[in-house]
């Protein structure tokens, strides 16, 4: 077991835990950025849910390492979608926040794969 994909998956998920429950909260600030590029308030449960799914996969691959990696790629997938959604949109403001997330979803990804 690798402590850095440990670390490293368990700061992505507390990232992700913390994303996903602004979005079902309908947090102010998560709210006026996700419409700002044309995300409808009726998906916010999905976005929130592949969140929460993906930081618990995160976390049981720390025991099961396969689904760990499957998890994480999903998470770049994510947010890699969201900045190219940022970007499409010029939003060039509300971009860094999750091109950041997806550098630290890649992290405990290459990792997995790195020690499986």
């Amino acid at each position: 077991m690798s402590v850095a994909y440990v670390l490293t998956a368990i700061l992505l998920s507390i990232a992700l835990i913390g994303s996903g429950r602004a979005k079902l909260v309908k947090d102010e600030k998560i709210t006026a950025g996700l419409t700002k590029v044309g995300v409808p308030e009726s998906w916010f449960p999905r976005l929130a849910a592949l969140e929460l799914a993906g930081a618990l996969g995160l976390l049981i691959g720390i025991a099961y390492r396969p689904l760990g990696i499957a998890a994480g790629a999903g998470v770049v997938l994510y947010f890699a979608g969201a900045v190219l959604t940022h970007l499409r949109a010029r939003d060039l403001k509300g971009a860094p926040v999750p091109a950041v997330l997806l550098l630290l979803a890649a992290a405990p990804t290459l990792l997995g794969i790195a020690t499986a």
